[in-house]
């Protein structure tokens, strides 16, 4: 079973709500229909019902038992309106004509629990998604940043079996502050667990390790680590820490005298988007690994963007990864 099956099989048993505002696009409804058909979650879809079922009449496929929600004349607009105007100091007339558009319509679904989580993107560009994200769902307690990150899987890493990682930030964060990165490491560690049931170990990288080179960008990453470990001292996090001496045993015998992550490392939280992006490019296309994301996170419920160039394939497994998260 590949890992995406594994997610599909994960979302079964216990399928959440996820919105899609997007349904104009036929992509979605027919994603929607396949999801509703494999029991990986209740899918909600966004539009004008006439124009969603016209559409899917085209397609030739059946929406029954599928909820469509007009975000122009439901009825919990008011609501949803008076609750985002108080949020955010608004009139609520102004707040009405933002909520009324399907993406802020679908984060206010999600921010009064009417639905678990969203998947977007497939029209919508990405700061967008993010931004309507940030300002109706909100953040997880504790966080205040939006991230991401990879799912990797290395085939026979080190000569043996194949190893997941997660790549983090890999997606949103230029450069990100050292209270910014203990929050990506956080969320990384949380999803690590919630997602594929693995004790996170978690290495805040640098080209330097434990001190073997002194420079700002180094002090950053030292600092990053300490706020992450005051957020959650539960975790196991060190830092900062060279690739190497992070994921091989034999190197981190060598480089690092104390550490439970270092040499097993299996969270990896880079410290731009610089390194970031090109970290896991490098490992996808010279190692071959598959690459799985960017996954967002970061806020108070499953929030995730898709590609514009999205496959129904694509925002399947997303549908079930954020189904998943709903439920972690």
């Amino acid at each position: 079973m590949n890992i995406v099956e594994t997610f599909i099989a994960k979302a079964q048993e216990n399928p959440a709500r996820i919105v899609y505002p997007e349904a104009s696009d036929s992509r979605i409804i027919q994603a929607a229909v396949k999801v509703q058909a494999q029991g990986i979650a209740h899918p909600i879809l966004i539009g004008n019902a006439d124009e969603v079922h016209a559409l899917a009449s085209e397609l030739k496929l059946s929406l029954e038992g599928i909820e469509i929600v007009d975000s122009k004349t439901d009825p919990s607009l008011e609501t949803y309106s008076q609750a985002y105007a108080d949020k955010r100091d608004l009139r609520e007339a102004i707040a009405k004509k933002l909520v009324r558009k399907p993406l802020s319509f679908g984060g206010m679904m999600v921010n009064q629990g009417v639905a678990d989580g969203m998947v977007a993107g497939v029209a919508t560009a990405t700061s967008i998604v993010i931004q309507t994200a940030t300002l109706t769902v909100g953040f997880q307690e504790g966080l205040s940043t939006p991230s991401s990150f990879f799912i990797m899987i290395l085939p026979q890493f080190q000569g043996e079996q194949d190893k997941i990682f997660l790549f983090a930030d890999s997606a949103v964060n230029i450069q990100p502050s050292a209270q910014q990165l203990a929050e990506i490491a956080i969320a990384s560690g949380t999803n690590a667990k919630a997602l594929l049931g693995i004790d996170p170990k978690i290495a805040f990288l640098s080209f330097s390790t434990q001190g073997s080179a002194g420079h700002a960008d180094a002090d950053k990453v030292i600092e990053a680590l300490s706020i992450a470990r005051q957020i959650n001292p539960a975790f196991e996090m060190d830092g900062e820490l060279q690739l190497d001496a992070a994921i091989i045993p034999s190197v981190a015998a060598k480089k690092v005298k104390e550490s439970t992550v270092a040499g097993q490392a299996n969270v990896l939280i880079f410290p731009d988007l610089d390194a970031g992006n090109i970290g896991y490019k490098l490992v996808q296309y010279m190692a071959h690994a598959k690459a799985i994301g960017p996954i967002l996170q970061g806020f108070a419920k499953p929030v995730n963007d898709m590609s514009r160039g999205a496959s129904v394939d694509d925002l399947i497994a997303v549908s079930a990864i954020t189904s998943v998260q709903a439920r972690g």
